[in-house]
Order: C-alpha cells, then structure tokens, then sequence
C-alpha cells in the first residue's frame, strides 16, 4: 500500500512537470524573435514635363512622400525585429535608405537640437514594448508609428506605391503611451499621450498631445489635439518670435471586402492649426486671424484579377485653406486643391511584388512644370516599384 501511494505521487509529480514543461515549451516558442521586414527600389518618370530642374536635384514631383526622386532610385531597407510573449513583447523596427530617411525626419532635427548630428535614432522607424495587463487592455510605450489615416510608412501594407497628401502631411510617427482596449470582437478604443508630433526622440518644447481612436467593424475614428512647436517664454524669446497655436486632426479610415475579389477603402481627413502667440517687445500677445491647415477626402478601389495579378486605383482630393501648407500653388486668400488619380497594378512573383503605376496630379493653381519649364496646373508621371518582403 505504501509503495502504490509514493507511486501515485510520482506520477502525480511527473504529470505536472510534464505540463509545466509543455507551459515552458509554449512560452518559449511564443516569446522568440521573429525577424521581417522588406526591401524595395523603383523607377520614376515625369509625362510631358521634365524631369531635371535647375538648382533642384529631385527635380519636379507631386509634393507628396517618398517616390518622388527622377530615374531609378532607391526605397528602404525595412528590419523588423518583434519579440511576442504572453504578457509582454517588445518591437524594434529600423530603416535605411532614402524612404527611410523621409520616414523619420524628426530624428535629424532632434539630434540638432541636442548638439549633435547624425546618430543612430535616425535609423529609427519604430522602438517600443507592450504589456498585455489583461486579455482586453495593453499598454505599449516608445515610439510606433501613426494611429491616423489609412497609409503606412511601410510599402508592403500600401497598394500604391507613391503616396497620398493627407498621407504625407499626417503624422508619421508618435512617442508616448497609449492603451489599447478591445471591449468586443466588433470594437475597440485607444487613448494616449504623446510628444508633439514626430518628435521622437525626446520632447524639448514641454507640451504633449493626446490621442484617441474608437472603432467599429472596420470603421475608425481618429482624433489628436495638442500645441505642436510649445509656448513662447518672455524670458527666453525675442521680439518677433513666434509660436503656433494647438493642432486638431480628425480622421476617418475604413476598409470594406465587397466580394472576394473587390475591395474599397475610404479615407477622410481634417486638420486645424490656431494662429497662436507672437512676442510684441518684452510681452507675450495672441496673434489675431483664422486657424490655417487643410482637409481631404480619398477612395480606394482594388480588384483581384488573379492570384499573382491585382488592379487598383486611388482617387483623392485635397484642399489646403489659409495658407496651411505650402506644397501645392495657392490664391490670394492662402487656398488652394489638388486632385491625385493614381491607377496601380500589383504582380507577385513569390515575396516579389512588381507595382506599375500611372499617377496624374491636378491642381487648382499653378503647381508644377510643363515640357518648357512654365508653371502649370497638372502633372503626369509614371511609376515602376519592386518591393521585396521577408
């Protein structure tokens, strides 16, 4: 009798040790480090208008991000080193190259600003950890990229290679602390605090921003509010200087399967800038006037024709009011729009995907350059990207 119980608690014993073991095994593989990412190089061409400019390099291009550089040119390498456990995790995405470069322009400014240039945050697109509180609550801090609109940095999430403007003039990048929530498998909310705008690095104006999202079945609602460049100190300020007022940004994105082989994404945005403060001698006074900034509305379609082969089209248009941006021409008044119509091919050849794309911009004033170096309203280029994932 003694021996048959030492030897149910044995067995006893090695069942746990057993499924302790089979937790550990679980643990482990759930928790290494995956390794991601892409590659990518493209070609650019201007239609009907030329591509070298006197005393530009770039020569002339939509003012949007990224694929905007004559001949063939170079994208980004995109290394995304990702460790997922159970409760915590940790992100570390890095870029180099031109695309990367754009992506985390902040960086550079930082680094000035601190007494040195160049540096290794430059290479930096995303560096944060998470911790998963419960099944519905995480908590994520560092720097990850923007929560708003419906394009990304990466070239693997976009359909078109080339960007949008509400794109390009949207965030890229936070650094904060944000919680995520999921309250249904249909819903799901985010608050966080952040540095101003990619400021990524560290926060040296002594302002900070919020941010929020709230979304349903595939609806989001983005918001984000916050003074951008700080407050002016009559301490430290001279006369003339000055400081804008608080951003607000609405976004809107959406994404909708229509049948198996059609999509549609919507996207919708609105972004105000207040006029601010001025230094008027030795005092600090509110600068009078309308709050600047601009407002966009973008349509995605995509039809697979194929395995390999995918047909789409971005359709946006673009306003910029009271002087909000200088990227497109404006009238008198500070206004000014532009219509994007880029048609877009995706071809996979296995990782390889091989994107043709015709792109025509058209604005309501004089933003570009024709074949004889004169001012125009519309430009046509032509796009041929190789994107590489691993």
């Amino acid at each position: 009798m003694k021996n048959r119980n030492i030897l149910s608690i044995m067995t006893l014993f090695l069942s746990f040790s057993v499924a302790f073991a089979q937790e550990e095994v679980e643990e482990t593989e759930s928790s290494a480090v995956t390794v991601s990412g892409s590659v990518d190089a493209y070609f650019r061409t201007n239609l009907g208008a030329p591509n070298k400019m006197p005393g530009v390099i770039d020569g002339t291009a939509p003012g949007t991000s990224f694929a905007n550089r004559p001949g063939f040119s170079l994208g980004m390498v995109n290394l995304i080193l990702a460790k997922e456990g159970k409760k915590a995790g940790f992100v570390a995405d890095l870029v180099f190259g031109p695309r990367g470069e754009d992506a985390v322009f902040g960086s550079p400014m930082n680094a000035a600003v601190n007494g040195s240039f160049g540096g290794s945050a430059q290479i930096v697109n995303q560096l944060y950890a998470y911790w998963n509180v419960s099944d519905n609550v995480t908590l994520t801090m560092g720097n990850f990229n923007t929560f708003l609109g419906y394009e990304v940095i990466s070239p693997t999430a976009n359909f078109n290679y080339s960007t949008s403007y509400m794109f390009s003039y949207g965030p890229f990048s936070h650094t904060g602390l944000k919680a995520d929530f999921a309250l249904s498998d249909d819903m799901s909310a985010m608050v966080s605090i952040m540095n101003p705008t990619d400021m990524t690095e560290f926060n040296f104006v002594s302002t900070y921003t919020l941010g929020a999202q709230f979304g349903i079945k595939g609806v989001y609602f983005n918001f984000l509010y916050g003074d951008q460049d700080g407050k002016l100190d009559e301490d430290l300020d001279t006369d003339g200087d000055t400081s804008a007022g608080s951003t607000f940004q609405g976004d809107i994105t959406a994404g909708f399967d229509l049948s198996d082989k059609l999509f549609l994404g919507l996207n919708a945005t609105y972004n105000s800038t207040g006029t601010g403060e001025i230094v008027n001698g030795t005092t600090i006074e509110d600068v009078d006037g309308d709050a600047a900034g601009f407002y966009g509305l973008a349509g995605y379609f995509q039809v697979a024709t194929s395995d390999a082969l995918s047909l789409g089209a971005r359709i946006e248009y673009f306003q910029v009011y009271n002087g909000g941006l200088g990227v497109i021409g404006l009238d008198a008044d500070g206004d000014g729009s532009v219509i994007d119509v880029t048609l877009s091919a995706q071809y996979k050849v296995g990782d390889l995907t091989i994107i043709p794309e015709f792109r025509l911009d058209s604005s309501s004033e004089d933003s570009f350059t024709d074949s004889d170096y004169l001012p125009t309203k519309s430009l046509s280029s032509f796009v041929l990207a190789a994107v590489y994932s691993f």
